[in-house]
């Protein structure tokens, strides 16, 4: 399997900041990411912050009301000649208050010639 020299967007998905409970909520699609992306980015465009979980059960970042954060993973890879990725599949969750506004997940993937 090699890598076309080219990046893909995913998809965008999104999630309304009044709908928080304060429990985990889906932000990425109901099966998770459809590829494996180097990059991955979320936006918190809500009035309120937000906790991120990659599993939906542990607390791994909070993003502040109006701030993003920035996911390269592929940036990060050693050695040089290796890639890095967040496997296809992967959920991503969020919660926080109820508030307004929106927050929005982005990313990228490299094709693969299969």
């Amino acid at each position: 399997m090699a890598y076309q020299n080219k990046v893909l967007p995913i998809p965008l998905s999104s999630i309304a900041a009044s709908t928080f409970t304060g429990s985990y909520q889906l932000l990425s699609a109901a099966a998770g990411l459809p590829n494996p992306c180097i990059m991955l980015h979320i936006a918190n465009n809500a009035s309120v912050g937000v906790t991120v979980s990659y599993d939906g059960t542990n607390d791994h970042d909070f993003i502040i009301a109006g701030d993003e954060r920035q996911l390269e993973f592929q940036a990060n890879a050693l050695p040089q000649n290796f890639s890095a990725s967040l496997a296809a599949g992967t959920k991503i969750y969020v919660k926080g208050s109820a508030g307004t506004g929106t927050v929005y997940l982005s990313g990228f993937y490299c094709p693969t010639n299969s």
